[in-house]
Formats: structure tokens, sequence, C-alpha cells
């Protein structure tokens, strides 16, 4: 299945139905005065967060959503039936914009979660309401009152545990596709990766949590440059990041500063979530440099740095517990403090 993040779509509630004027007429009653009834009301416009979904390609093919116009009421006060709602579900994870792609409507960030997007228009009231003493034959019907229309934008933040960040060509593709059932494309080139990808790391019974690998960033990112600053948004829910770094080029140091700029500069917390730097390549490298440039990135980010292989697994278990422990972590913390 194709993965798309983003798409712009058009909803609109149902009118509301039609008053109606009516009169009752039977045998004998002579005057038997008005019973016109109020039209029903329009159709709502509603969006639910589902879990089995993980993209917005569906929105590609049908951008149109409009729900029906309520039943017309009729005569014996009989009030016209209301519409049924349209139900529009979404990924967990999708926030509705409006058109202008900056006011948010709504984040359904939790399975389940609903949002009342466009209320469907009351019905108009029938000539029965109007009776009154002094008018007791009244000759007003309203028409229903009109639906609430709008273009939206839906964009898709993927929810992760962690995120993979890090220069195209990193190896992330090859640790997701090592620790994981994901099979993301791996080739020796930039930019093999075109689309966020998700992995299930299962440590035990009782011990799991989901990766997202984006495209490599590269300088420039949050401005537009290459794929990532599309993409940096879906690890905007992440408790952690891992920051893989090639060990086989040159400069660690910059390569690590590239990736921090960007995550500083792009917002949205991203510069302040935990990191976890990793060494990676190692199999491709000798002990005497492994140790150099494992220095060299402590010094310059005063963190310790891990090291590991993707492709041997040399390390990779020991990257895999520190991370879960700090989601735990993270995760423990985040409930005590909406509790």
């Amino acid at each position: 299945m194709k993965f798309l993040d983003q798409a712009k779509i058009f909803v609109k509630s149902g009118d509301g139905g039609d008053g109606v004027i009516a009169f009752r007429r039977e045998k004998y009653i002579e005057f038997g005065g008005p019973d016109g009834g109020n039209g029903g009301r329009g159709g709502d416009i509603i969006f639910v967060a589902v879990p089995n979904l993980n993209t917005l390609i569906d929105f590609r093919y049908t951008q149109h959503f409009r729900a029906r116009k309520g039943g017309n009421g009729a005569g014996s006060d009989r009030t016209g039936a209301a519409a049924a709602p349209v139900v529009i579900q979404v990924p967990v994870g999708t926030q509705i914009f409006d058109d202008d792609r900056e006011t948010l409507l709504g984040d359904l960030d939790e399975a389940g979660k609903r949002l009342l997007l466009c209320r469907g228009g009351d019905g108009g009231r029938g000539n029965a309401h109007y009776k009154t003493s002094t008018n007791r034959a009244p000759r007003r019907a309203d028409p229903g009152w009109p639906g609430e229309e709008r273009w939206v934008w839906l964009r898709l933040k993927l929810i992760a545990d962690a995120g993979l960040v890090g220069l195209p060509n990193a190896g992330k593709s090859t640790f997701l596709s090592v620790v994981s059932a994901a099979r993301p494309k791996i080739a020796d080139y930039p930019f093999t990766t075109l689309h966020p990808q998700l992995g299930v790391v299962r440590l035990s019974v009782t011990e799991e949590f989901v990766i997202a690998d984006i495209p490599g960033l590269i300088e420039g990112a949050h401005e537009g440059t290459g794929l990532g600053d599309r993409f940096l948004g879906h690890v905007e829910r992440c408790a952690v990041l891992v920051h893989l770094i090639d060990g086989t080029q040159d400069d660690v140091v910059e390569a690590w500063r590239t990736i921090r700029h960007e995550l500083h500069e792009y917002g949205g917390g991203l510069s302040e979530k935990p990191e976890i730097i990793v060494l990676n390549k190692i199999d491709a490298m000798s002990d005497e440099e492994i140790a150099e440039r494992r220095a060299q990135l402590e010094q310059a980010s005063g963190a310790p740095v891990m090291t590991m292989s993707g492709v041997s697994r040399q390390g990779v278990d020991r990257v895999l517990r520190l991370v879960q422990d700090q989601i735990t972590r993270i995760r423990a913390d985040e409930a005590d403090a909406t509790a």
C-alpha cells in the first residue's frame, strides 16, 4: 500500500429539512388548524481515528464528502427524519487543519477519538410552530438551515516510541530490517528510503516498542531541501530519538552537528528530545578507528556514544535495551504527570 501522509479534502454537512405548511382536514372538523411539521436535521461530518489504518492514500481518490439533507416535515405534525452522519475514518495520529494549513482543528492521536467537524443544519419550522391565539391559520414555514462546508488538510504524524534520524545512507533501513519484521528498501545510495517506515521491536513477552525510520536528512532539510522537512513531523511524537552515524565517513562530528542543527531549526521540540547517539557500521572499521571516532563524538556531544553494526548485529542488542529502558522511563513519567 502506497504511503501518503497528507491530503486535502472537501466536507459538507447536510442541510436541514424544510418545514411545511399543512392544515388539519377531517370530516366534521371545520377549522382544524395548522399541523405542518418541522424539518429534520442534516447529517454531521465526523472524523474518527481507527488503529488499522496507516496511510491517507484513500483520500487521493475520494476527496469530496457530503452528508444528506434532513427529511422535510409533513402534515399531522410529523417531523422529518434526521439524516445519518458521515463518519470518515482516518489513521491514529491524523491532524486536521483548516484550508490555511496552519489552524489546527483537531488532533486524533488516540484510537477511537472523534471530532465533529461540520454540524448538520437544523430543520426549518412548520406552520404549526407559528400558531398563536391571534394567528390561528399561519401560512408560514421555514426552509432548513444550510449545513457547513469547508476544505481541510489532513496531515498524518505516525505514532512511534522511537525515531531513527541520521544522514542519508547512515544504515537506518538496515537497522530497522534487522530489529523488526519491517522490510524497507535497502541499497548503497542516498535516499533509498522515500517514505517513513514503521517496525515493532519485541525484546520480550512484555517489552516492545514501535520505531519509525524517516528519509535521511541533509543540510537545509528544515527549509525543504531534500526529503527531510516533510517527514520530520513523524518523529515529533516519539519519546526518544536514535541518531545513527556512519562511522566510515571522514568527519563523524560534522555529521552529528548537521542533524542536530536541522532538528533545532525545525522546532516542534525535536532538539529537546532524549537522544541516543549510535556509531554505526563498526564491522567496516578497525578498533583504533572505532575508539578514535567514538571519543570525538563523545567530546562534541557531551553524551555517551553507543557502537554497533546493523549488518553483523554487533552491539544491536545493547542499543535496543537502552532504547527500551528510556522509553519505559519516559512513558512512566508522562503517566505520573497526567495522573
